[in-house]
């Protein structure tokens, strides 16, 4: 090779190791990028949401006065009943007895949140001793109070207390009577008018009884749709069609799915409206497509030397399939179901188009009743006026993003337990 020739291959040497060095650098970036991008997201998320795991509480004394609580048993159904409103706004008298106008009683009764009487009734219940007695006794505070004292209480500037509500506030933090606890209603109340009472009890068991009813219809079915497409179907033109329509259906919009549940399942079956029962069938009829996929793309994997074998031990076609190539794709089939089930669990607009969007107060107990899940629960706090459904919504994403990073952990560690190395 000549001097030349030599010194052209030495650049075009250069040339390529120049390419893949400035490749590699592109794809670092890209990576950091991508890693950047979702430590802002989460962090922000976790920032605005981390509160909502927290409950402001105000400590008063109670009178628990007989007459004025109206009831002559301490049954749980004449404790609910009782007058607690009025035992309430007597103590909060008491405690400040310079407050005589109107205008100020209203705004001394609204430090306290409303579902306070059902703390006072479960008290007092607990503590019978109690009665035609007084006790101090935390209640939960108003959403209003909640936010000044976990956002606004340097500069209240922002805040919907007035200048009274923000003094006696003070005044409750200078004798230790007011503090941060663990918001347990979060996780045992389900939505509510009032954002210290509202939780994502009611959309947490919603949406896993969707995503049962998800599971139960469309793992057997996608399951026993690939083993027939890759083990049984002859290869004509209806197969080719049928499977050509199966990847189209993986990238149709999920509202579309949600359309014909309303025109199928509402209108022509007349299912319950905003039901887990329905939700569930819309989102098998969105997730099929994918399940299938990853299903058939598991049946593939497994070697061919498999299927040869037991063939050639005398096996028969169907022993082989659900004998040998469906065990050994299982782990792949579900790990493909898992990540479905996870896409699912993040849809809205086709539970939306159910009426999954209805304001849902009590928790469901089976899939036919009334339900929200988490995803609509999230979009109906967003849309709330009041401040305090703002760290709810923040503190529901972090839940969803939770679930949806333990199910794909789940279907990491399940592909790792059962798969088996060739």
């Amino acid at each position: 090779m000549t001097n030349s020739n030599l010194d052209r291959v030495r650049q075009s040497l250069k040339k390529r190791h120049r390419r893949e060095r400035r490749f590699k650098r592109l794809g670092m970036l890209a990576i950091l990028f991508a890693v950047s991008a979702l430590v802002i997201l989460l962090s922000d998320v976790f920032l605005k949401g981390y509160k909502a795991f927290i409950q402001t509480e105000v400590r008063i004394e109670v009178s628990f006065d007989q007459q004025l609580l109206g009831v002559d048993e301490l049954t749980t159904e004449a404790l609910r009943g009782a007058n607690w409103n009025g035992v309430i706004k007597s103590s909060l008298r008491d405690m400040y007895p310079d407050v005589t106008r109107r205008a100020d009683k209203r705004a001394l009764y609204a430090l306290v949140s409303e579902s306070s009487q059902w703390q006072l009734a479960e008290q007092l219940e607990a503590n019978p001793e109690w009665l035609n007695g007084t006790h101090s006794v935390w209640l939960r505070a108003s959403s209003d109070v909640d936010m000044w004292y976990k956002y606004f209480r340097e500069e209240s500037v922002g805040t919907r207390l007035n200048e009274k509500q923000i003094a006696w506030t003070e005044a409750l933090i200078e004798q230790d009577s007011m503090r941060s606890v663990f918001n347990r209603i979060f996780f045992q109340n389900g939505a509510s008018r009032n954002p210290e009472e509202a939780g994502i009890r009611g959309a947490l068991i919603g949406s896993l009884l969707t995503l049962l009813v998800t599971f139960c219809v469309s793992f057997p079915i996608a399951v026993a749709t690939a083993v027939y497409l890759e083990e049984f179907a002859p290869k004509n033109r209806f197969t080719q069609f049928v499977e050509v329509n199966i990847n189209n259906l993986a990238a149709v919009p999920s509202i579309t799915f949600g359309l014909l549940g309303l025109a199928v399942f509402l209108q022509w079956f007349g299912m319950p409206r905003s039901a887990p029962l329905v939700g569930g069938l819309v989102l098998s009829l969105m997730t099929l497509p994918t399940i299938i996929i990853a299903a058939r793309a598991a049946i593939k994997s497994v070697p061919p030397s498999i299927r040869d074998a037991a063939l050639g031990l005398g096996a028969s076609k169907t022993q082989v399939v659900f004998h040998h190539v469906v065990p050994l794709a299982m782990p792949g089939i579900l790990t493909g179901t898992i990540i479905g089930l996870a896409q699912a669990l993040g849809e809205t607009a086709p539970l939306m188009m159910i009426g999954m969007v209805a304001f849902i107060v009590d928790v469901p107990s089976t899939i036919t009743d009334p339900s929200a899940v988490l995803p609509v629960q999230i979009f109906l706090w967003s849309d709330a006026p009041e401040r305090g459904y703002m760290e709810k919504t923040s503190g529901a994403i972090l839940v969803l993003l939770m679930f949806l990073m333990v199910m794909n952990a789940f279907a990491v560690w399940l592909r790792k337990r059962l798969e088996k190395r060739w």
